[in-house]
């Protein structure tokens, strides 16, 4: 973060003044009109990301001390964006430890799961490698290590979860499958099934998502368990295909 703050300093970006809800930040070039996180993040991001001086790895990790320390989406739009284009891809190893830190961070990490939701998830190219590098590769560690070992892995584990909606369910079926042996990924998994369903890109089949959701040990009074139930007993496999399904389920359970 603090290599961040002094790439942006070498380019008259500074932080003059912070309060508990936002720092306020000056272009040495126009100092009388304080700039926004976001406002900082549209401007600089792209241009890190193309930072000839810099080598390819030291862009990434500079990138995600830009997203620390703005929190603002549209660092990791850009960081997405520089793997995509024409000069990537961007140098895995770096890349995938970049958002594995962000997700394993004790504070908010909206930015971050936002990004592997809908830029990663949701594309079929490359939800299968972005969903193996930040959980899929270790989640048998995590499981094992359980409620006892540390708490950064455990902590990504459920943000990833949580957002894994629409990865297809072959990818990540043996992922949740080991997250169900462990009652402290059981509200992130629960969310995870129900993105599947609700998301337009989600997916999860009926029946081995109903035997997952038996497994979990949630509260009787969970929002929307008894509505997923109902609907996996049915054999309906997403909202969108069956969109009068989950009211039916909800005036069911009502009765």
């Amino acid at each position: 973060m603090e290599d961040a703050r002094r790439w942006l300093a070498e380019q008259g970006i500074t932080e003059q003044s912070i309060t508990e809800a936002a720092g306020r930040w000056f272009d040495a070039e126009a100092p009388d009109r304080p700039l926004t996180g976001h406002e900082v993040a549209l401007a600089w991001a792209g241009q890190l990301l193309a930072d000839g001086s810099l080598d390819a790895a030291e862009r990434v990790r500079l990138a995600f001390g830009l997203l620390d320390l703005l929190g603002e989406y549209w660092v990791s739009h850009e960081i997405r964006s520089a793997d995509q284009g024409p000069e990537g891809p961007l140098p895995a190893d770096a890349l995938w430890e970049g958002y594995r830190r962000g997700l394993e961070a004790d504070r908010d990490a909206e930015a971050v799961t936002y990004s592997l939701w809908v830029d990663w998830f949701e594309d079929s190219d490359t939800a299968a490698t972005a969903f193996a590098e930040v959980l899929g590769n270790d989640i048998d560690r995590v499981v094992a290590e359980g409620a006892e070992g540390p708490a950064a892995p455990l902590r990504r584990a459920g943000r990833v979860l949580a957002v894994s909606g629409p990865v297809p369910w072959p990818v990540k079926r043996a992922a949740y499958e080991a997250a169900a042996r462990l009652p402290a990924l059981h509200g992130p998994l629960f969310k995870g099934l129900l993105a599947g369903y609700h998301d337009v890109r989600g997916d999860l089949d009926p029946a081995g998502a109903r035997a997952l959701l038996a497994r979990l040990r949630l509260p009787a009074d969970t929002p929307h368990l008894a509505e997923l139930r109902s609907v996996l007993a049915a054999g309906h496999r997403n909202h969108y295909r069956s969109p009068h399904a989950w009211n039916d389920a909800v005036r069911a359970t009502a009765d």
